[in-house]
């Protein structure tokens, strides 16, 4: 026993037990300045990032969350080589010849280079990933560092500088404005700029022989890029896109970025489609011309406001992300002609009910946090919230919460207090019933 309490008390402090190897103390990052080259043919990568940070505590040494499969050539901090850096278990560990001060600022310079592949995790593998015809990245949970050294954890957003050289055939898409693109000799660089607090794991890039394509400005700019054979597919598919903007920025207020929304549709078939700030990628099975990834359309844009502006502060709250986004789902069938909010409501709740009833909403537990469970009880607590505040104060609190909690992140006690200002009654009862306990309550 003596033993093992001298292992914990030398093992390191742990962010967030769901994802207990990520995030670093000692820090806080406002802004990462990305210039990366990737060659497709070969899967190489080669990357600088220029980190600027601010010291929480007085620093001799600090880390960084990195793939083990790049390797790190050079390190300079506020300009100077540290007196060490070196690599372990995902993480880039680096001390300083002179420690600094607590609230000193801190600009973390990393040349690096290596055959980039998702990173292993409970959930599949994440990160970057190579398709038949260029790459993606699907960042979530902790695939930033698949790419990038990075401080990778929800609850720490920093804007964005992101400049990728590849070979002249492919279009090559991050997050933020195209802020310019140019060519030399076989290569050309695309540089974007995402000025909003933005989670890692919200971070893109998206590779392919894709052409961009201007949808609207009205209500929002609207992009898409895809491969050229998809377009007549994607018009039908994904026409309706305008209109759920539409009806999203009513419920739910302003949408959150700057620079409009674009959609990807990669060459290839996905499993699932997934979001980046601003993004959504989806594959080439979720543009057919049958307009069934509608459902998962709507899911997509919905995050924008739920889980990419106010985005959980740690994954055990991973309702506030997937249960608002498939609430959503439920709102634009209703308004576009399909099932309404009640029947579906209704009818995943009798599902729920011959499913085992083992999943605690406000907990679901690391290897639980993607399980379906989790999408449908969040969105029935939030139809069961709708029914007990009714919807003029149910859709008030959800505009106050995106504006409240724009471009940060939050916790469920945060929106259960929230809540409150909108019920004449105790809404303890409820919370008690769809997020505290297991079984899945009347509705």
């Amino acid at each position: 026993m003596t033993r093992n309490l001298k292992k914990a008390k030398g093992s390191p402090p742990v962010i967030d037990p769901y994802l207990p190897g990520n995030g670093n103390f000692g820090y806080r990052v406002s802004r990462y300045e990305l210039d990366v080259e990737y060659k497709v043919n070969i899967n190489r990568l080669a990357g600088t990032a220029t980190i600027t940070a601010v010291t929480l505590a007085s620093l001799r040494t600090f880390s960084l969350d990195l793939s083990d499969a790049l390797s790190v050539s050079k390190v300079t901090v506020n300009g100077h080589r540290p007196a060490n850096f070196g690599r372990s278990r995902g993480k880039l560990d680096v001390t300083l010849a002179t420690p600094l001060a607590a609230g000193a600022a801190l600009s973390v310079t990393v040349r690096y280079s290596g055959t980039p592949r998702p990173i292993r995790s409970l959930w599949g593998d994440v990160g970057f990933e190579e398709l038949t015809s260029g790459a993606l990245v699907a960042g979530q949970p902790n695939g930033a560092a698949s790419w990038f050294p990075c401080d990778d954890h929800p609850s720490s957003k920093a804007s964005y500088r992101i400049a990728i050289a590849c070979e002249n055939p492919y279009y090559a898409v991050a997050n933020g404005k195209l802020v310019s693109r140019k060519t030399r000799a076989a290569m050309t660089t695309w540089t974007y700029e995402q000025p909003e607090p933005t989670s890692t794991y919200l971070v893109t890039l998206q590779i392919g022989q894709y052409e961009m394509h201007r949808l609207t400005k009205q209500p929002v700019p609207m992009n898409a890029v895809l491969p050229q054979r998809l377009r007549k597919n994607f018009e039908h598919d994904f026409g309706r896109q305008p209109q759920m903007m539409k009806l999203f920025v009513k419920l739910f207020g302003p949408y959150p970025l700057s620079n409009g929304y674009t959609v990807v549709v990669t060459d290839d078939d996905l499993e699932i489609p997934l979001e980046a700030q601003g993004i959504s990628i989806f594959g080439a099975n979720h543009c057919s011309g049958t307009r069934r990834a509608e459902r998962l359309i709507a899911h997509e844009l919905a995050h924008q406001w739920f889980g990419n502006s106010v985005t959980a502060r740690r994954w055990r709250d991973i309702w506030l992300h997937e249960g608002f986004a498939c609430y959503a789902e439920w709102l634009w069938s209703q308004d576009s002609g399909g099932r309404s909010a009640d029947q579906l409501a209704r009818y995943y709740h009798a599902r729920l009910r011959s499913l085992p009833q083992d999943l605690l909403l406000s907990d679901p537990g690391p290897r639980d946090m993607f399980d379906d469970r989790v999408y449908k009880r969040g969105a029935l607590t939030l139809h069961a919230l709708r029914g007990t505040i009714g919807d003029e104060s149910f859709f008030d609190l959800l505009r106050d919460w995106t504006t409240r909690h724009r471009h940060g992140t939050a916790v469920t006690d945060d929106f259960t207090g929230l809540a409150a200002n909108y019920s004449d009654d105790s809404l303890r009862p409820l919370w008690q019933a769809w997020l505290y306990s297991t079984d899945v309550p009347d509705l």
